[in-house]
């Protein structure tokens, strides 16, 4: 059974945390909290696993960043690891992960994502990492975003409408 508390919490945080200096102490005073039991609160949720994943959303678009590329690249699977690990090192690297190959159609197995303001400079930072990690005459494909979808954090409305009906009952 969970408190009203940890409902209130988890309600706020749905709609994200605040972007002042101070986030958690801003989501105390919303729920009723400290800004110490707010942090307690949210690891304990985490240790149970009522919060999965606690992690950041970055609007690019609103940033300015608004040339976003995968770069998939058919690397020996030998070296994806090693490979992987030096292009995610990378500052202007903003994801890197491996998948399985769906062959015959679709041949690559390692992903990384780069933003740039324009094209051109995100092409510039693709050619940089190429150098950097020794990636030349491996093939990849460039796909620019086309079209943006809703970004959004986790949503927990079958939870948080039963905490109500608990706590209220």
């Amino acid at each position: 059974m969970r408190s009203e508390h940890e409902a209130r919490l988890i309600e706020a945080l749905q709609r994200g945390l605040p972007l002042v200096p101070r986030p958690y102490a801003a989501l105390a005073a919303r729920v009723g909290l400290t800004e110490t039991g707010v942090i307690e609160l949210i690891q304990s949720l985490q240790n149970e696993a009522v919060i999965k994943r606690f992690g950041v959303i970055v609007r690019h678009h609103e940033l300015g960043y608004c040339a976003n590329a995968m770069v998939v690249w058919n690397v020996p699977d030998r070296q994806v690891t090693e490979l992987g690990t030096r292009i995610a090192r990378l500052d202007y690297v903003t994801l890197c992960y491996r998948r399985a190959r769906s062959l015959p159609q679709w041949p690559y197995n390692l992903y990384c994502m780069i933003h740039g303001r324009d094209r051109m400079r995100v092409r510039e930072r693709i050619s940089e990492l190429i150098d950097t990690c020794g990636l030349q005459g491996v093939p990849h494909e460039v796909l620019f975003s086309c079209r943006r979808f809703k970004q959004r954090g986790a949503r927990y409305s079958s939870v948080v409408p039963a905490f109500k009906r608990v706590v209220g009952a």
